[in-house]
């Protein structure tokens, strides 16, 4: 079989249905099966919502859904990596702040999942109106193909007189008045007040001193990106805060890929740098601020004379210099893992989070659920890790910090000390880290999502995320004792052969598109290995997405870690500019080594795999 290539015809694959602990949100208490939705064309989002890269799928889809609303029902199917996101309510609040306009099954236990036999988030399944699955499609960039074969399916059953239009099942829940909605960042202003950027309004708020008492809010307060005065201006989920040297405040202006400028005296807001267009891998990683796409951009800190930018959507840390005008990528080389040593070569996961003291930069690696940080070594930079092991090991853990476990944190603070501490997201607390005896501990639990903390005098202001709101808290002199928890993410391993293991990344170039071979190979595949001593052979980079990789013997776990990319072309010989694409995901798969294991691993990029399914 060919990993690449021509469509071929589509075998017939009937959906499974929809089944899920959780139930459903956003269908105004009705329980969602697939004949009910028979004549229309349904996209099944697999995400969760820890995942940027699921994230950035939802905003692809906004379009999609829009103009094709009286065909085509998106479903999101939520399949929790975490603990925390298997919790119900959790799933609820995260519908409401990612603003998710169509149904969403909740599948605590992955049910859905096993049953299409995902295996990335996200994962986008594609199914007719008569009921089968046409499509799969892994990672982010897929949108112009799902959007093609969208109009296609329409074109075919609308001759068919099977397709059905009208209005979706859909029903948008109650608005909730609060203050804030979903706040994610906060900074300590120069006059004592706070700034908070209120995520899901679209808004920063000024509060007074009291953390309560709105004094103004910074937006319209419509999803946007629009520069002004600050009742005209618009974010689209801000993040991050940073004050610069000049007196402004640097905005992580998420969605929107950019980062902001906030002049605290006047109100007015103007862009710094990003160009409102996500970051793909061939970009260009530096260059003028204005000229150069950034991704999901999410938490901000001043350290070593420069603006330091957790890069999310690329697990990077990218740097702005306002003298120069320019950003650059500086730590990180977009493959997600935890890898330390020089900033070029270190492995992030999702950093979310940074605080800056003079000699370092703390990091919360929030899919490693890792604190992290970066130091200045020789004439660059290196990358350390204080707690944190990997992507799937997580829980609620004190002690030493080789021991200690964190649950995808996402904000970390510097504290007098010289210890830091670590909005400990999903364990719903904060914790700290202390350098100098190396053990973590536990200072307030009880705390709804908390995701950012601001030293104020002996006290600290901890956005409580889920709860909407700053909450402050007296630091304690002694943690506070919790009983020890341990998780791995819950994922079966799949079993695998000894020997020889053939990887294959099925990619087929979408309807009305080909291969974009203009400047050489048109895919690239990288493959590693956790612990890296599973592969015997075949690590590394290569741009064939077929490779053979040779297990190495008395290594019985582990896992394996894909990353596969593919550029395709509008295929229109009158065009002289076609429309390119790219295609990309990061597989972690785990595995487990036993006789009567498969000899193939198959991970479908986009298209279906013939040989499962035929």
């Amino acid at each position: 079989m060919s990993t690449h290539g021509p469509v071929p015809p589509r075998p017939r694959v009937r959906a499974p249905e929809l089944t899920g602990l959780g139930g459903w949100l956003n269908t105004g208490g009705k329980d969602l099966g697939l004949a009910e939705l028979r004549g229309r064309i349904v996209i099944l989002d697999f995400w969760t919502f820890c995942c940027v890269n699921c994230l950035h799928v939802l905003d692809e889809l906004r379009e999609l859904e829009e103009k094709h609303r009286d065909t085509v029902v998106i479903v999101g199917v939520h399949s929790p990596k975490f603990v925390h996101e298997a919790e119900h309510q959790a799933v609820v609040d995260a519908v409401e702040r990612y603003e998710v306009h169509h149904p969403v099954l909740d599948d605590p236990e992955l049910t859905a999942w096993k049953q299409y036999a995902v295996r990335a988030w996200p994962t986008l399944v594609v199914i007719d109106p008569e009921g089968y699955v046409v499509a799969q499609h892994a990672g982010e960039g897929h949108a112009h193909a799902i959007e093609t074969l969208v109009g296609q399916l329409e074109t075919e059953h609308e001759a068919k007189g099977t397709l059905r239009r009208g209005d979706g099942p859909y029903v948008a829940p109650e608005p909730v008045p609060t203050e804030l909605r979903f706040p994610g960042k906060a900074l300590l202003l120069p006059g004592g007040t706070f700034l908070v950027s209120d995520t899901t309004r679209h808004q920063l708020v000024e509060l007074a001193a009291d953390g309560e008492t709105v004094l103004r809010r910074i937006g319209a307060g419509e999803r946007g990106f629009a520069d002004g005065p600050a009742d005209r201006a618009r974010f689209s989920e801000p993040q991050g805060l940073a004050a610069l040297p000049d007196g402004t405040v640097a905005v992580a202006d998420t969605v929107n890929h950019a980062l902001r400028r906030l002049d605290p005296a006047t109100g007015d807001v103007s862009t710094l740098a990003g160009t409102g267009r996500q970051w793909w891998q061939g970009s260009p990683a530096e260059g003028p601020a204005r000229e150069i796409d950034l991704s999901s951009p999410w938490d901000l800190a001043w350290f070593a004379d420069r603006l330091w930018i957790a890069m999310a959507g690329v697990h990077q840390l990218w740097t702005y210099d306002p003298r120069a005008g320019t950003v650059a990528a500086t730590a990180g080389t977009t493959n997600e893992g935890l890898v330390d040593g020089d900033a070029d070569q270190a492995w992030f996961s999702q950093p979310s989070g940074l605080a800056a003291t003079d000699d370092r930069l703390w990091i919360a690696d929030s899919e490693s659920s890792a604190v992290r940080w970066v130091e200045r070594d020789g004439d660059g930079f290196a990358v350390r890790t204080a707690v944190g092991t990997g992507l799937f090991d997580f829980g609620h853990r004190d002690g030493a910090a080789d021991q200690a476990l964190l649950q995808h944190p996402l904000g970390v603070t510097a504290l007098p000390d010289g210890s830091v501490a670590v909005a400990d997201t999903y364990n719903h607390a904060l914790r700290r880290y202390d350098p100098a005896t190396g053990e973590v501990s536990t200072l307030a639990t009880d705390l709804r999502e908390p995701s950012d903390a601001v030293l104020v005098d002996q006290d600290i202001v901890v956005v409580e995320s889920a709860r909407h709101r700053l909450t402050r808290l007296r630091l304690p002199e002694e943690a506070v004792r919790v009983e020890a928890v341990a998780h791995r993410t819950q994922r079966a391993a799949t079993d695998i052969a000894p020997g020889t293991l053939r990887l294959d990344v099925v990619f087929q170039a979408p309807a009305g598109q080909k291969l974009d071979t203009r400047y050489g190979p048109s895919t690239r595949l990288l493959v590693s290995s956790t612990p890296p001593g599973l592969l015997a052979d075949g690590e590394g980079a290569g741009t064939d997405l077929r490779r053979e990789l040779v297990l190495a013997e008395g290594v019985t776990e582990g896992v394996l870690h894909v990353s596969a990319m593919a550029a395709s072309c509008d295929d229109d010989p009158a065009n002289e500019y076609p429309a390119c694409h790219v295609h990309q995901q990061d597989w972690g798969v785990p595995v487990r080594v036993t006789e009567g294991g498969a000899a193939r691993l198959p991970l479908v990029l986009a298209g279906l795999d013939e040989e499962e399914s035929g």
